[in-house]
């Protein structure tokens, strides 16, 4: 059987350090780009999200913003005709000095 990754949880923290929402994934692109996509961000003015891993230091610092895009070819019947695609990059990682 093959090593099962565990599923990881990260805080999406604010500018003022308030932390608000849980997202999880096995790596931090994939918990921020669970948060893009319910953020505000366009492509010519992105979000800044901050995720602390739950149990750690790290925060990841991720540009983000959502993309309304045509559905693919093969959707199913119920997904409209266009849909919103979020998109990630990522900036760096800071690390707090108290928890």
């Amino acid at each position: 059987m093959k090593n099962m990754v565990e599923i990881r949880n990260f805080v999406l923290r604010e500018k003022n350090g308030n932390e608000t929402g849980v997202f999880t994934g096995h790596q931090p692109r994939q918990a921020a780009l669970k948060a893009a996509n319910r953020s505000k961000g366009t492509k010519s003015k992105p979000v800044e999200l901050k995720l602390r891993e739950r149990g750690t230091k790290k925060i990841h610092v991720y540009k983000g913003w959502t993309e309304t895009v045509a559905a693919p070819k093969n959707k199913p019947k119920w997904m409209p005709a266009k849909i919103n695609k979020p998109n990630v990059k990522k900036v760096g990682v800071e690390l707090l000095d108290k928890i």
